[in-house]
C-alpha cells in the first residue's frame, strides 16, 4: 500500500524558520550585488554615450599641448563613405559652389549637386575619365589637388573636385577679389554671382574663391604657399579625452570628438576673431585670423562664445562642440568639432 506522506510534516518548524532566516539574508547579498552591478554598468555605458548637453567645467590648458614624441589619440585618416554619396564620395563637411557662402555665412540655395567634393580614386580611374564624370576639365582637376594632367593616380588617392571648370583661391593678405580675378583670367561679375558675394566683392584673409573658368597662372602665387609652423603653434581645440573621427578632408580638416555634445572648444592659438556666424554645411562656427596671416576654423558648435574683432589668447574658450549644421550622423550622435587650419599644415591631420 503506497503511503502519502505530507511535506509540511517533514522539516520541524524551527529547522524551517532558520532555512528562511538563511534565504532571507542571502536574498540581500545577491540583491545588493545586482544593483551594484547595473550601477557600474550604467556609468561604463554613459561615458561612452553622446549626451545633449553637460555643464562646462574648469580645463588646465597645460593639458592641451601634445608632448614631444606623444602619439596622437585619434583614428587613421580615412573618408567616411556613405550610401547615398556620389562616386563613392563623401566628407561632413562638402561645401556648396557658392563657396563663400559657405565661409561667410549665408544660405547655401537649393541646388544639392553643385558641391566641392572629395572623391575617393577607383580601380581604373584617370584624370581624364574622373573630368569626363564630373563635366569639368582636366586641368580643373590637376589644379586644385596640385598635380599635372598625366599624373598617375592611385586607388584611394583623396583628389578635390570642383563642381565647375576653372580654378580655385585662398585669399591672402593684402588681396582683393579684383586682383585675385584679374590673376586667373576670370570675370568678376561671374566670380561674384557664382560666390554670392555682395556687390562690393568683399573677401576675407582665409576665404577660398571659386573662378569658373579661371586659368591656373604659370608662376605659383605666394598666398598658395603653406607658412610652416612649429607643431607646438596649434594646442588642441577640445579638451581630452579625445579622438579623430575623421582625417583629413576637405578643407585641410580634421572632425574632434569628445563623446558628447557641449565640450569646449579651445583657440588653437592666439588671434583676433574674424568671422562668426551660421550656414547649413558648418553650422555655429568661428573664424579666427592668427598674427601671421594663418586661420583656423570651428564647425558645428553648438553655441559661441565670442563676436568678431575679438581678440583672444591660446586656450580661450570660444564654443562648444555641437552637431548645428550637416553632420553624419545626425543630431547628438553626430557631435564633433570640425577643425580646419588655412594657410599652413594641419599640425592633427
Amino acid at each position: 500500500m503506497n503511503r502519502v506522506i505530507n511535506i509540511k510534516y517533514i522539516l520541524p518548524l524551527k529547522d524551517k524558520l532558520i532555512i528562511f532566516d538563511w534565504l532571507r539574508k542571502r536574498f540581500r547579498a545577491v540583491f545588493f550585488c545586482a544593483f551594484l552591478i547595473f550601477i557600474l554598468t550604467v556609468i561604463i555605458v554613459r561615458s561612452y554615450t553622446y549626451v545633449d548637453y553637460f555643464e562646462p567645467t574648469t580645463i588646465n590648458n597645460n593639458n592641451l599641448f601634445l608632448s614631444q614624441g606623444e602619439e596622437k589619440k585619434g583614428l587613421p585618416a580615412t573618408i567616411t563613405i556613405e550610401e547615398n554619396c556620389v562616386k563613392a564620395s563623401c566628407a561632413p563637411e562638402n561645401l556648396n559652389s557658392k563657396t563663400l557662402a559657405t565661409i561667410t555665412g549665408q544660405d547655401l540655395g537649393a541646388n544639392s549637386e553643385n558641391k566641392i567634393i572629395d572623391y575617393i580614386v577607383q580601380e581604373g580611374d584617370t584624370i581624364k575619365s574622373i573630368a569626363q564624370d564630373f563635366g569639368i576639365s582636366s586641368n580643373t582637376i590637376a589644379w586644385a589637388n596640385n598635380i599635372s594632367t598625366t599624373t598617375k593616380l592611385k586607388v584611394g588617392q583623396v583628389l578635390i573636385i570642383l563642381p565647375v571648370t576653372g580654378t580655385m583661391h585662398l585669399v591672402g593678405t593684402g588681396e582683393t577679389l579684383s586682383s585675385i580675378t584679374k590673376l586667373y583670367k576670370g570675370s568678376l561679375t561671374e566670380v561674384i554671382a557664382f560666390n554670392e558675394l555682395s556687390s562690393e566683392g568683399k573677401v576675407y584673409i582665409g576665404d577660398i574663391v571659386i573662378i569658373p573658368d579661371g586659368v591656373r597662372p604659370a608662376k605659383q602665387t605666394t598666398s598658395s604657399t603653406k607658412i610652416a609652423l612649429p607643431n607646438s603653434y596649434f594646442i588642441c581645440p577640445v579638451p581630452a579625452p579625445w579622438k579623430i573621427s575623421q582625417g583629413l578632408h576637405w578643407y585641410n580638416a580634421v572632425d574632434f570628438t569628445t563623446g558628447q555634445c557641449g565640450s569646449p572648444v579651445f583657440a588653437a592659438a592666439g588671434g583676433t576673431v574674424q568671422i562668426t556666424g551660421r550656414q547649413t554645411t558648418a553650422g555655429n562656427y568661428v573664424r579666427i585670423l592668427h598674427p601671421n596671416g594663418v586661420v583656423t576654423f570651428y564647425g558645428h558648435l553648438q553655441s559661441i562664445s565670442v563676436v568678431p574683432n575679438q581678440t583672444v589668447s591660446q586656450g580661450d574658450i570660444i564654443g562648444y562642440i555641437g552637431h548645428t549644421g550637416y553632420t553624419i550622423p545626425s543630431g547628438v550622435l553626430g557631435c564633433h568639432l570640425h577643425f580646419d587650419v588655412r594657410g599652413a599644415k594641419n599640425p592633427f591631420r
